[in-house]
């Protein structure tokens, strides 16, 4: 008998569930506790099918805005987290069920928990990928999360001004 994938059975039923991702039917193949790393199937059906046969774009950056933010909030949850920037090199057509594959290593955690402890405040970046199912690279993805005191202000860095009144 196979061991059970890691997975944490409470973030992966939270996940599978909300209701975006429910739509999109994907299925959390490894998710351990601590969030350390991720493993999504995005599965290729008709509802996420572009009009050229591949998997919708939109499907693939809707799955990939969260899990880094979600990650850093899992292991920093006394702060606020959002994605600050998402970025998706689509490198080829996505044609059959696609795997994303997030990792958030240790070295990068205590790198980011020293930058709230000295400065309050980090964005640290990531890059993870979508994989098919012949393991090809479909698609790279680079996201900046902010990690903030919770009730700070927001930035609003490259904001379009206020309408006048």
């Amino acid at each position: 008998m196979m061991a059970e994938p890691d997975r944490d059975p409470a973030a992966t039923r939270r996940l599978e569930d909300y209701p975006p991702f429910r739509a999109m039917q994907i299925r959390v193949l490894e998710l351990p506790a601590g969030w350390s790393r991720a493993r999504i199937l995005l599965p290729l059906n008709e509802n996420n099918r572009n009009p050229g046969g591949s998997m919708f774009g939109g499907c693939m950056a809707s799955l990939a805005d969260p899990i880094p933010a979600l990650a850093c909030y899992r292991q920093f949850p006394e702060f606020a987290v959002w994605t600050r920037e998402l970025q998706i090199d689509f490198r080829r057509p996505g044609l059959s069920d696609l795997e994303l594959r997030f990792e958030l290593p240790p070295s990068t955690v205590d790198r980011v928990g020293q930058e709230l402890s000295q400065r309050g405040r980090s964005t640290p970046s990531f890059e993870f990928g979508f994989y098919d199912r012949d393991e090809a690279l479909v698609a790279w993805v680079k996201n900046r999360v902010a990690i903030r005191p919770k009730g700070a202000e927001v930035e609003r860095v490259g904001a379009l001004p206020d309408a006048p009144k």
